[in-house]
């Protein structure tokens, strides 16, 4: 009976179902893109940057909401009064988005001459193409690499053996040393494209919109402070009788939290942690009213413009699904990973 309501409203409406609307013109400009896009593309091609926009925004607020909810959620349980007490009031006090205007741009924040910060977003310097700066790009992502793989074989060593071989200053050279080294070997360039005030807006370098700066701090902040609460519970799930035998065995503070006290937690923390990594993405929908190019903003001039209701919105609850699925499968996977073996 529903799907014969539905077909039959939408055929004395002379409404078209289905989803050929896509390869159409989509006829609208989407004014933050991170692939090429102009009206004359289609309206899938659209979605597409929506669906980016929104992978984007999520990835860079989970990663921010994790790193400062769990810097607070430590700090809350540290023996220093002033410190515990400032991590408690950012998580009883954030609970919305405070923002303050930004100011114009010829009274923009600026950082040296390097970046500047007004109500046209955030433009900073940005090296110019030359065979040296790729080079040191791709050396600092194999650098990475051989990071995590020096850690991984360093952890596996102390498993095996008890000796505990470097990690921080062994990755710090990897980091520094091996892309210095290639753009010292691609020539060592040093031009730069800053940015230069211009008439009512700054010209060259590279930008990020107010728009998404104002989205990503905005969920960034206000999830940290759900996160801390979760990763402050963790920590206190550990029995102290943990903390107490780290010490005796002589682990300085940051190692008993590293190697003793967050192990043990994060089987407390990582289901709680996931539903907010969740809330987070389904959150970032909001960028609908403050003007970002989201999934949902992408979708919502769709359907004025084509009447193509049922399917935007079944693209909606699609892409949101499929997400929340890979969100809850990486963290399952994960959980796994750091579960304790016991006997």
């Amino acid at each position: 009976m529903l799907v014969a309501n539905t077909l039959y409203n939408l055929s004395t409406r002379q409404i078209q179902v289905g989803f050929g609307f896509l390869s159409r013109e989509a006829g609208f400009e989407i004014a933050e893109s991170p692939i090429v896009f102009d009206p004359s593309n289609s309206y899938g091609r659209a979605f597409l940057v929506g669906l980016l926009n929104t992978l984007r925004i999520s990835a860079l607020g989970i990663v921010g909401a994790t790193l400062l909810g769990t810097l607070i959620g430590i700090a809350r349980l540290s023996s220093n009064w002033l410190v515990a007490r400032l991590a408690s009031a950012y998580v009883e006090f954030v609970r919305n988005v405070i923002t303050e205007l930004l100011p114009p741009v010829r009274e923009a924040i600026a950082f040296g001459d390097l970046v500047f910060l007004s109500q046209r977003g955030l433009r900073y310097a940005w090296p110019q193409a030359a065979p040296g700066w790729s080079a040191a790009g791709w050396a600092f992502a194999a650098a990475v690499v051989l990071a995590l793989a020096w850690r991984a074989l360093a952890s596996r060593r102390q498993r095996a053996t008890g000796a505990q071989w470097p990690v921080l200053w062994p990755s710090l050279g990897l980091l520094l040393l091996l892309p210095v080294g290639a753009w010292l070997a691609g020539g060592a360039p040093t031009q730069v494209d800053l940015p230069r005030l211009g008439g009512f807006d700054f010209r060259g370098g590279r930008s990020l919109s107010p728009e998404f700066i104002a989205l990503l701090v905005g969920l960034s902040t206000y999830t940290a402070a759900f996160i801390a609460e979760v990763v402050r519970g963790g920590i206190l799930s550990v029995p102290r009788g943990q903390a107490e035998a780290a010490m005796a065995l002589g682990l300085k503070p940051g190692q008993r939290l590293r190697l003793v006290t967050m192990p043990q937690a994060l089987r407390v923390i990582i289901p709680p942690l996931t539903s907010q990594y969740l809330n987070l993405t389904k959150n970032s929908s909001l960028a609908v009213a403050i003007g970002y190019p989201d999934l949902v903003a992408v979708a919502n001039t769709t359907m004025n413009q084509t009447g193509q209701a049922i399917e935007a919105i079944a693209i909606l609850m699609a892409v949101y699904l499929a997400i929340s699925l890979a969100i809850s499968l990486m963290m399952n996977w994960y959980a796994a990973r750091t579960r304790l073996v016991e006997r």
